[in-house]
């Protein structure tokens, strides 16, 4: 899915959220996507976005943006049953390194 320039505009998330006025209620993005011709994948990551009113397009970009990081985690947790995220990423590595091994990452 494209978040920049110069890509199809129907893959462009941005293009669609610049059709709405803000404050937007999120079946009021997916209907906007809809109408402008987005794409299926746009119009379902739209139908997911976790607040259900938006203030203003930077809120709806940060909740796009954590999503994409969530989704390249992998949405997994860690053995301890942390969800995975930039703060623990490698820690198991350094925890729990084999004797003899670096314990730096």
């Amino acid at each position: 899915m494209a978040y920049g320039q110069a890509e199809n505009p129907a893959l462009s998330i941005p293009t669609h959220l610049d059709a709405v006025d803000y404050p937007v209620w999120r079946e009021q993005l997916v209907r906007a996507a809809e109408d402008n011709g987005a794409d299926v994948n746009v119009i379902n990551v739209l139908k997911f976005l976790p607040r259900t009113r938006y203030e203003s397009k930077v809120e709806v970009m940060r909740d796009l943006a954590e999503a994409a990081r969530r989704f390249a985690m992998g949405g997994l947790r860690d053995d301890d049953g942390v969800d995975r995220d930039r703060r623990n990423i490698g820690r198991d590595l350094v925890e729990n390194a084999p004797e003899g091994n670096s314990r730096h990452p």
